[in-house]
């Protein structure tokens, strides 16, 4: 007997009519025609069951604050980072912890379950580390945490953030992170990147930069960051988020910049909608979109993670910890409509993103831990296009949330008395 049956889903990679069954946290069989009791029984009506979403990019220590201490009324990045500034002194612990712990319950219910944050250590007091390291713990049996220690002001930029950088390690932040376009000079932006590899090296951790979050064609510190993955040994530990500036560069450039970060094994985390909002703000017409160059990466073999970023702070007012409202605007912005395309970018979401951030017995396979979501959706490309309810979230084995299926009542006559948008997708191959 097992504790859960899954009957009669559709899984991500085009497989019908099969049945997941599991025992405690794990998945013990996957397969058509399971013939078992169970605990308990869910039958999937043919909808999409998916791993768990995946945020490999977002700031747990500033969502749920926008108007705090006011509204940022350019709407730029550098207002945002000014306006976190005058934020920081006033932060506490404890209204930390409860906006964040209150974002993460509703991720729950989006199907995501695993999300890394950068944490800010540009104030030696590391008031946010504090309030972020009783966050995972809280929250650790049904979400996985990942922490970075990031220097929003700029490794070299503050006093004691040297120092902070390295304490909040000792803390327990398990990740280095970095913004070498924030420096003062490009000089000092080289010299941050290789300092913080050194550090990840020493430590065997992790490494998340903001890395050319501009405009700015000649902002190519992810080429310095490739390379000194490659100089400490780093290969495949090591992210650059944003790398906006890409969408400026020529395109001779980028085809010697492409090969040199797959050789690095490094990854990409674009976040296509807070670069959408804050990139290209200096342009009239034409007006640059601000996102990274996600085809061309996906079709070097780099691994290509989308990040929510932001939701309700400094930088952004809107948001909703749906990480399928981030696929869908990728969708948009990179023209990528096709089919396949929306494959990929389903994968973004799921399965790349849990390659990043290292994630143990993530997936839907044998012998995986119990982690998964089923959608009002027939497919991914479906599941993209309508953002669908989440009918179960599972963790662990476990159904931590539920949500109702979406429908409509009509009273028309002669047509339908109830409209299911999961029952309009594609029937004819295409």
């Amino acid at each position: 007997m097992f504790d859960l049956v899954i009957r009669n889903a559709t899984l991500p990679d085009g497989r019908q009519g099969q049945d997941i069954a599991v025992s405690a946290d794990t998945i013990i069989a996957v397969e058509p025609g399971i013939d078992a009791e169970a605990g308990r029984v869910i039958d999937a009506g043919g909808l999409l069951v998916s791993p768990p979403f995946v945020d490999p990019h977002f700031h747990m220590d500033a969502t749920l604050s926008l108007g705090l201490p006011r509204m940022n009324v350019s709407g730029t990045l550098l207002e945002g980072i000014a306006l976190w500034g005058e934020l920081r002194p006033t932060l506490t612990v404890d209204a930390l912890v409860e906006r964040a712990v209150r974002y993460c319950d509703l991720a729950v219910s989006k199907g995501l379950l695993a999300i890394r944050s950068h944490v800010d250590v540009s104030d030696p007091a590391l008031v946010t580390v504090e309030a972020m390291l009783e966050v995972r713990r809280r929250v650790a049996p049904y979400l996985d945490l990942q922490l970075v220690a990031f220097p929003q002001d700029g490794y070299y930029r503050g006093p004691g953030i040297v120092e902070a950088l390295e304490r909040a390690l000792d803390m327990g932040v398990e990740i280095v992170g970095g913004i070498p376009h924030f420096e003062r000079t490009m000089g000092e932006g080289t010299a941050s990147v290789e300092a913080l590899c050194r550090i990840a090296a020493d430590r065997g951790l992790r490494v998340d930069m903001h890395c050319d979050e501009t405009d700015d064609p000649l902002s190519r510190h992810v080429e310095t960051l490739a390379a000194q993955t490659i100089r400490f040994g780093l290969q495949g530990r090591v992210a650059g988020s944003h790398l906006t500036s890409m969408h400026s560069m020529d395109n001779y450039y980028v085809s010697k910049l492409l090969p040199l970060i797959a050789e690095a094994q490094m990854a990409a985390i674009p976040n296509p909608l807070i670069n959408m909002m804050l990139q290209g703000r200096h342009d009239t017409y034409p007006k640059r979109r601000g996102l990274t160059r996600i085809p061309q990466m996906m079709e070097m073999g780099i691994t290509v993670g989308l990040g929510q970023d932001c939701v309700m702070d400094p930088w952004y007012s809107m948001g909703t910890g749906d990480l399928l409202d981030v696929a869908h605007m990728a969708v948009h912005a990179t023209q990528m409509g096709s089919m396949a395309d929306k494959r990929a970018l389903f994968d973004a979401v799921t399965v790349n993103s849990a390659r990043i951030m290292g994630l143990e017995g993530y997936g839907l396979d044998v012998g995986c831990k119990a982690d998964m979501v089923l959608l009002q959706a027939r497919d991914p490309a479906e599941a993209i296009r309508l953002r669908p309810n989440r009918l179960a979230v599972i963790r662990r084995g476990r159904v931590v949330a539920e949500t109702a299926p979406e429908t409509s009542r009509l009273a028309l006559d002669g047509r339908p008395q109830v409209v299911n948008p999961a029952e309009y997708a594609p029937r004819h191959g295409i």
